[in-house]
């Protein structure tokens, strides 16, 4: 089952976007005494429509590199990683961010992982939920996992996990740890609009879940496949197939 308190040593911290941390963690982070947070993404989509107020993707992924810094700085975080490849896409660059995290993990040495929900909210979300799952496959480190979002039928939802659990851990913030995480998320100014509406309060864990990552996520809706982006849940769950053949033997 675990306890949270594998959370509480040497954590690497698996997510795929900038600001993905301080929403999920931002109070959890503040406790943690030696964390290295990955950043699977460099946080810029290939649609111009994200970052057109930039004038290049370049430009954006600039600017969400650097506020990522200040927002970990804040927290306290003393090692911060990022990865190259693109927003949107990680799914489709699956083997070099195993490569990658595989190697983290030999120089960092954490007690724990601690990565996102498989939820279908984001298919880096989603992503990330599975290189977890591979690395502890590799390293038997615990996994822990965090919600952001998914979709209902009645729209999105925040910061639950999709079915009920028994074994949530919910993490309240002090006054002192939440005026640090408002600063956390102060700081990444592009992304403002999209924060709006996440409670900052509390966060929810738990171990991470016995997923079938050769299904897509038990949502009602498949968040991004109502976004209409280029990629169904199919088409990550297909992304994953050759790595899951790799473990099962």
């Amino acid at each position: 089952m675990g306890h949270i308190s594998q959370l509480l040593n040497r954590t690497l911290v698996i997510v795929a976007h900038p600001d993905d941390e301080s929403v999920g963690a931002g109070l959890l982070l503040q406790r943690m005494p030696e964390s290295c947070v990955v950043f699977c993404t460099d946080g810029g989509p290939r649609d111009p429509y994200f970052w057109h107020a930039y004038v290049t993707r370049e430009n954006y992924v600039f600017v969400r590199r650097r506020e990522a810094e200040t927002a970990t700085k804040i927290a306290g975080v003393k090692r911060t990683v990022f990865f190259n490849f693109c927003d949107q896409e990680l799914h489709k660059n699956l083997r070099g961010a195993l490569k990658q995290l595989k190697e983290l993990t030999r120089k960092f040495r954490p007690d724990a992982l601690l990565t996102l929900a498989y939820e279908g909210g984001h298919p880096d979300h989603d992503s990330c939920a599975f290189l977890a799952y591979l690395v502890s496959s590799h390293s038997r480190l615990p996994v822990w996992e965090m919600p952001l979002y998914h979709r209902t039928s009645e729209g999105i939802r925040g910061q639950q996990f999709l079915q009920p659990t028994s074994n949530l851990v919910l993490v309240r913030g002090t006054a002192g740890e939440l005026k640090t995480k408002r600063s956390m998320l102060r700081a990444h100014v592009s992304q403002s609009q999209t924060l709006q509406g996440f409670d900052l309060k509390f966060e929810h864990f738990r171990p991470q879940a016995s997923y079938d990552f050769s299904n897509p996520p038990e949502a009602e809706v498949i968040n991004y496949e109502a976004w209409q982006w280029p990629m169904t849940a199919r088409d990550v769950c297909a992304a994953f197939a050759p790595l899951l053949q790799d473990i099962q033997g």
